[in-house]
Parts: C-alpha cells; structure tokens; sequence
C-alpha cells in the first residue's frame, strides 16, 4: 500500500508531454490492430468536441454517419486513424484531461509490426478521395514531427527504434490506388495506340470511316461513377465527341444529305497549334417522310443476361421503342440461349399488346448460340423486307457468344456476307464482366449499322427515343473523310480519336471498301490538331533533302482540303463533296468559336486526358471543366452537365496523376 510520503514525491514529479514518436507510434498501432481485425460494421454518431477543428469533426461525422464511405473495407483504413489523430488533437489542446490523472512514462517497450493485408476494393465517391486525402495529410503531419524531434535531439533512442520499427505510412497517392485504381474487368475491349504525329510533307493526306457510335461514352461513364478510372482501352475520343447532340447547320433538302462547317481555333493546350474542327450535320427526315421500318430484336436470353442491368434494362428499352414506331411498322423478335428460337414472327405495332407480351416473357437461360440467332434475325427480315423503307436488326446482348462460330472472324463474315441483302444490323450491347465490346464493335461496323452500350434505363431512352431516326433511319452509307493538308501552311498534324476506323488513302475512292452510315439529322464531328508552318511547336525537323515546295499557285492560303464520300442507303456509287478550308474558317481567339465547337473541344480534350495522351499532360481537369462549363448552352436533357460531374470525378479520383 503507498503511504503518504510517497503519494506526496509523486504529486510533485512533472508529468511528461506526449513524445511525437509515442504519438505516432500509436496512430500506427491502431491502424494495424483495426485492419487486421477486419471490422463489418460502423457505430453511429459521436458527441462533438468544441476543441477539435471543424474539418476534423466533419470528416469524423461522415465516417460514423456512413455517408461518406461505402464499405467496411475503406473504413478500415481511415476510420480508426482518424480517431487516432483526433484523440492527439483532444491530448494536445485539451490539457485539463491529461492532468487529472498521472501520466505513465513511455513504455519500455514497442510493439512489434503487424503485416496488414491488403485492403480489398471499394468502390468510392469523389468525397471519400477528399477525406483520403486528409487522413494521408494528418498521418504525414504526425510522422513530420517525429522526425522534427529526431532532428531536434529529443528523441531518444528506444523512440528512434519505435518509429524505424512502424511501416512507412502510406501517401495519399497509394491511398487513391486502393480506393480509385484503374478498373480491372474481364469485359473484351480492342487495344490501339492513339493517332501519332504525321508530317505533311511525308503524309500529307489523312483517311477514316465515318463513325457515329456513342457505345464508348456510355462505357466510360458507368466506370466513373462506380468510382474506377476507365482503362484507357475504352475510351473512345471520336465516340465520347460523338455522344452529344450539336447544332451545327444541316443540309436545305434531301438532295444533299450532309452539310460541312469547318472551323479553325487556337488549341486551348498548345499555344503553338491550332485546331481544325469538320462538323456534319445530316439531313433530318421529317415524320411525313419518314419510311416504313422493318425491325428484328435479335435477343440474347442467356445466363449470363440474368442480371438487373442487362435482360430487365432491355426489356425496358423495348418497350420505349415499340411505342416510337408507326403503326405501320413491322416487329419480329428472335432469342439464342442453347439454340435460337423465333418468339414473335413480323407483327404489325399497331398490335402493340402482342409484342409487348412478347417483350414480357423473355426469360433467361442456357449457353449462348450467337451464329444461330443472327443468321435466323436475317432470315424474318428478309421475309418481311419493305423496298425503299428501314430493314434493320437489332442484336441485344452482353456479347458472350459461345456456341456455333464464336470468334470474332467468323461472326463479321456472316454479317458482311448478310449486308448487301440491304439488312442493316445495329448493335446494343449491356451489363459489365463478360461484355465483348471488341466484337459488337466489329459486327457492327461490318453490318452497316451503330454500337452504343445501354447502362441505365435514361440511356436507353436517349438511344431509342431520343435519337430513334439517327439509330434506325440512315441517309447514306459508306461515309468517308480524306482531309489533304497544305504543306505550304501545315507542318505537322494528328487526328484526335478514329484510331480503329482508319482507312488507307486508296480505299477513299474505292466503292468496295465498306464505311460508316449516318443517320437522319445526325452530327459527326472530327478534329485535328496542326501545327502553322514556322510555328515553334514544330516537333519534326525539316529534311534536308526533303521533296521540293508544293505549287505555291495551288490552293493558295489554303490549311487544307476535304472530301467527303458517301452512298444512298441503297446506291452501289458514292458521291463526293468538296470543302476547302481558309482563313476565312478562322477565328482569333479559342472564346472566339461557337458554343457547340468549344463544347466538343472540351470532351476531345477529356478523352485524351483518360487515354493519358501526352498532348494533354498539362492541361487539368479543371481547365476542362472551366472550358466545358463556359460552352454548356442549351442542355434541355442535361447531357453536359452530367459532362461536367464526370470530369469533376475523373479529377477527384487522381485521374491526372495516371499519366
């Protein structure tokens, strides 16, 4: 028992302040005990303390509230350091406590490490970034002044092994790799390498398909907002372009189905460059005109469709199209699981209830007999085909073929073999894991027909309602561009996206290379980027026994010429149309430019930056975002302002820091 003697040398001793090395020694300790302990649940609420800082309470508050993190994996990692470090704040500016008791010397002893595993994935928003964020700065503060107090002398040396012997503590970037790592899926995606620098001297003539799939946009956005950059595969940069309805100006009359507007800006991340902006705009079929339809819903009713996202979404969207089309038009519905089966032969839609219980009772189940159910959709739509009208089918499905031809070959060389029956095959592709996005790709640019990816029931609406006549109406085939670059103004230049539908420049003027379609009243946009003769941003010396100066007579003041090549949706012989660019295309400055084409410049520039093209590297998000949100204009259906959230995430979630 202690008498009063020594009770009284105790109350006189001086109580020790919290050694930095102790502090974070705990902190470190905590953490470790936590993630091993692998807690599944969080307590709720936690009384305020006037002493803490409002950020720290905030965070703490959203932690206990599970508002801001989505699974106990994360809350592993932060919560308990959190506390941690909150406690050090209480200890260090709350001193009343720690004088009513006696405070024990610092042990004599340090804990040994504990591995921790790895956390697993989470899926996170862009505010759980933010509290990563600080709780790797609260961590790296406490570490700062351990080593202060090494530095300083105060440190001793059973402190200095304490420190040596706790793992290093993780940066914020490492935090982010946990919680933002690039997605990781066993989808099928083409791999390509983005579009390099060409000299005009050398390669003065530029050649591509027209493309007017938005599928890529769709891709990148799903994978944004379940809080995982998207890998660089998917992302599309003419597709993301591509997604958003722009104004520019059509054509007076059907006669000429395209109208060309081309514009020529400062580049807003190369001062040396400038950009040249080609918009077409397709002629809109009016409702009077619009002809009769021919549709088959070729289904996939598989196992692998068995998932909210996919059959049910789809089923959905069928029904938004039924109620589009005429009573007129004719809807046939073919399903492959196993083998294929015809579920509605052609049935007029002013029998809507007929298809709809059609639509109603697809079930899914059993393998997946992709070649059967095409060549079964071409052969109803050749049994109903309507003479000057729309003969299309419309392959839904996740992309697991796996009975019959599987392979991608094999499967375009039906569809080509198919295509001159003037049955065109469009392609909706849903659901994540085992989409094959490579061969929906394939099938249908070899079809005559568009890919978009369906993630939400709004997508679906925007694809079959919305633009309904872009989709299921085109207004020519075989679409090609051929920009010539004038090497007496261009030094250099670049396609920014169309990298897999390039086409060598003998195949322009070649009626049996196969193209893109456009539909009616459909934009395609395609920008270049060049560098002026002279200019300083030239990266490619000249030749010093290079070709001899172009015709100085020719094409005079000119930045370059294109052509546009194109067949009606039944003609064998294309057409050509001419626009030669100026400077009377150009505009002095980027602010200069219409709202539509700064627009599209800023999702061109989100594209590269998620592809972690080079040409981008320093120009940020937030720029994108400044330049986008200054061009959003009109937005009836809140397109761009969604643009705007998703660059915000991209941002929030280090997609900068990828490249």
């Amino acid at each position: 028992m202690t008498d009063d003697h020594t009770l009284g040398r105790l109350a006189k001793l001086d109580i020790p302040a919290p050694r930095p090395a102790a502090r974070e020694s705990a902190v470190a300790a905590a953490m470790h005990a936590f993630a091993q302990e692998k807690v599944q649940h969080q307590t709720q609420g936690i009384a305020a303390q006037p002493r803490l800082t409002h950020r720290i309470l905030n965070l703490w508050g959203k932690i206990m509230d599970r508002k801001l993190l989505s699974t106990s994996a994360l809350a592993g990692i932060l919560a308990l350091p959190l506390a941690g470090y909150t406690a050090f704040y209480l200890m260090k500016e709350n001193p009343i406590a720690l004088e009513s008791a006696p405070v024990a010397a610092t042990p004599a002893y340090a804990p040994e490490p504990v591995p921790v595993p790895a956390p697993e994935p989470a899926v996170e928003s862009d505010a759980g970034v933010a509290a990563a964020y600080d709780m790797s700065q609260m961590q790296q503060e406490v570490r700062r002044q351990a080593q202060a107090s090494e530095a300083s002398g105060v440190m001793d040396k059973r402190e200095r092994k304490m420190v040596a012997q706790q793992p290093a503590v993780a940066p914020v970037s490492a935090l982010q790799d946990v919680v933002v790592a690039e997605e990781t899926s066993s989808d099928r995606v083409q791999s390509f390498d983005t579009n390099p620098l060409k000299v005009v001297a050398e390669s003065p003539v530029s050649t591509f398909s027209i493309d007017s799939d938005t599928a890529s946009y769709a891709y990148v956005r799903r994978a944004l907002k379940e809080g995982q950059l998207p890998q660089p595969d998917t992302v599309r940069v003419e597709e993301m372009i591509n997604y958003f309805p722009y104004d520019w100006k059509g054509p007076d009359s059907a006669a000429t189905p395209f109208n060309t507007t081309v514009t020529v800006m400062p580049t807003p991340w190369n001062n040396g460059t400038k950009l040249l902006h080609v918009a077409i705009k397709g002629y809109d079929v009016k409702p009077v005109e619009q002809p009769k339809a021919n549709l088959v819903f070729l289904i996939d009713v598989s196992g692998s469709m068995n998932e909210p996202d996919k059959l049910p979404l789809l089923r959905a969207a069928m029904r938004m199209l039924v109620n589009k089309l005429q009573p007129g038009d004719t809807v046939s519905i073919v399903t492959y699981a196993g083998e294929a089966g015809t579920v509605l032969e052609p049935t007029k839609v002013s029998d809507k209830a007929k298809i709809l219980n059609a639509v109603e009772a697809l079930t899914p189940g059993g393998s997946t007999a992709g070649e059967a159910g095409i060549r079964e959709a071409y052969r109803l739509a050749q049994s109903s085909f309507v003479k000057g009208g729309v003969n299309r089918i419309m392959l839904a499905t996740d992309g697991d073929f796996n009975v019959g031809q599987t392979d991608d070959g094999s499967l375009t060389r039906l569809v080509e073999e198919k295509r001159d029956s003037g049955v065109f095959l469009s392609v909706l592709g849903f659901g994540r894991g085992n989409l094959n996005d490579q061969m929906m790709q394939a099938l249908a640019q070899n079809g005559n027909g568009t890919a978009a990816y369906i993630d939400t029931l709004q997508e679906a609406e925007k694809v079959l309602v919305e633009d309904a006549s872009s989709t299921l109406f085109p207004i020519a085939k075989d679409v090609k561009i051929q920009v010539e670059f004038n090497p007496n103004t261009v030094s250099e230049y670049r396609l920014i996206g169309y990298e897999t539908r390039a086409l060598a420049r003998e195949d322009f003027n070649n009626d049996a290379v196969d193209a893109g379609e456009i539909g009616s009243g459909h934009a395609v946009t395609a920008i270049y980027e060049i560098t002026p003769k002279g200019s300083p941003a030239e990266q490619v010396d000249a030749l010093r026994y290079g070709k001899a100066e172009a015709d100085s007579e020719v094409g005079n003041g000119e930045f370059a010429f294109v052509k546009l090549r194109y067949k009606q949706p039944d003609g064998d012989v294309s057409k050509l149309i001419t626009t030669p660019v100026t400077q009377a295309n150009e505009v002095a400055s980027f602010d200069a430019a219409g709202t539509d084409q700064r627009f599209s410049v800023a999702v061109a520039a989100f594209g590269q930056k998620l592809r972690h093209a080079s040409e981008v590297r320093n120009f940020s998000f937030d720029q994108i975002e400044k330049m986008a949100s200054s061009a959003r204009g009109d937005d009836p259906f809140g397109y761009r302002t969604e643009f705007l959230s998703l660059v915000r995430l991209a941002d929030a979630m280090g997609g900068s820091k990828a490249q």
